[in-house]
């Protein structure tokens, strides 16, 4: 707990309401636990040409922000709890998910495959094979919406799908994790990168043409989901499950990105080398611009601030004496190089070197 008492740690937090660690991570990736926004000032205070860090960065995910103490007595007062609250939580397995629907595992992956059911993770066992999570409660939700789909021959259309091949698994959860991203983010640059996240760098330089726009997408690029291998093999086939593969969800997803780069410059745009963030107003709204009272605000575009003059070669800085004494180290080791053919000429006078 944090000196104010008014937050508590996200490992407080599960333990407050009886869940796992995974549980934990799920209730807050599906808004089922609000925490509270919080920025690295280890990351974006006092530091040039970087934005501040509203929560969507790869340094503070959402489960690892700290929860207010209303919001743990909010839902430690639900008449369900703790069991309502682990339940909406408990991820299940293609097996156990076939179990709550009482059908075949062949008939729920063939469901699954269709769309019908949208996973809510995923991770690689040891031979790279993609295990796919599922919501228990989603699940039984399903069954009880569509009895039809449980027994009996499966529709044409359904028969159809799966005769093309057509497997949404990887679809539909990209959509669900790139939903639960935006609702994490609070700054119009971090739901930027999320978009920015599903497509591949080729897709992504050619709708944002700016490369400190890029360079800034990338620094706010959100970080992997809880279990995503670090390295190796499996590194790779589950970079190919975050990223759009089919070009009608490319398409979708390089709209969704040019008209989130629209929102995010209208705020502020992204910074230079050498300057300094501007303080952002609650909310992602925008630079806080502040005047003298009474002041006009100017006409036209805000200007620029003169860059810096580069002093001439050999000037010293203002307030320090010349060197008159002994040279120094650079003088000497120039000196030191043959084909040195006069002094105080510096280096494009020598022109016979070799």
């Amino acid at each position: 707990m944090d000196e104010t008492t008014r937050t508590v740690t996200p490992a407080r937090a599960a333990e407050e309401l009886e869940l796992k660690r995974e549980e934990f991570r799920l209730a807050v990736r599906m808004g089922l636990i609000r925490t509270a926004p919080v920025q690295d000032p280890g990351r974006d205070q006092g530091r040039e040409g970087t934005a501040p860090d509203r929560g969507g960065s790869r340094g503070r995910p959402p489960e690892r922000r700290p929860v207010e103490r209303a919001e743990l007595d909010r839902l430690k007062t639900a008449p369900d709890f703790p069991d309502g609250l682990r339940e909406r939580v408990r991820a299940v397995g293609a097996g156990e998910a076939a179990a709550l629907l009482s059908v075949s595992p062949g008939r729920f992956a063939r469901l699954a495959r269709t769309g019908h059911l949208s996973p809510v993770r995923f991770h690689l066992n040891r031979y790279r094979s993609v295990i796919w999570l599922y919501v228990a409660a989603e699940v039984t939700a399903f069954g009880a919406e569509h009895p039809a789909l449980l027994t009996g021959r499966l529709p044409s259309e359904v028969r159809a799908r799966e005769a093309d091949g057509e497997d949404l698994r990887a679809r539909n959860w990209r959509s669900r994790h790139l939903a639960l991203l935006l609702r994490a983010a609070d700054d119009p640059w971090a739901r930027a990168a999320a978009v920015a996240s599903l497509l591949d760098p080729v897709q992504v330089a050619e709708v944002v043409d700016d490369p400190y726009e890029r360079g800034h997408l990338a620094r706010l690029r959100p970080a992997p989901p809880p279990g995503f291998p670090v390295a190796g093999a499996a590194r790779e086939v589950a970079d190919r499950l975050v990223r759009a593969d089919d070009p009608d969800e490319i398409l979708w997803h390089r709209v969704s990105l040019a008209l989130a780069l629209d929102e995010a410059r209208a705020a502020r745009q992204a910074p230079r080398p050498g300057e300094r963030p501007r303080p952002v107003a609650p909310g992602g709204a925008g630079p806080v611009r502040t005047k003298p009272a009474g002041a006009e605000p100017p006409e036209g575009p805000e200007p620029r601030p003169p860059a810096r003059s580069r002093p001439a070669r050999g000037a010293r800085p203002p307030g320090r004496p010349p060197i008159t004494g002994r040279p120094g180290l650079l003088d000497r080791l120039r000196r030191s190089f043959p084909g040195r053919t006069g002094g105080g000429g510096g280096w494009a006078d020598r022109r016979d070197w070799g």
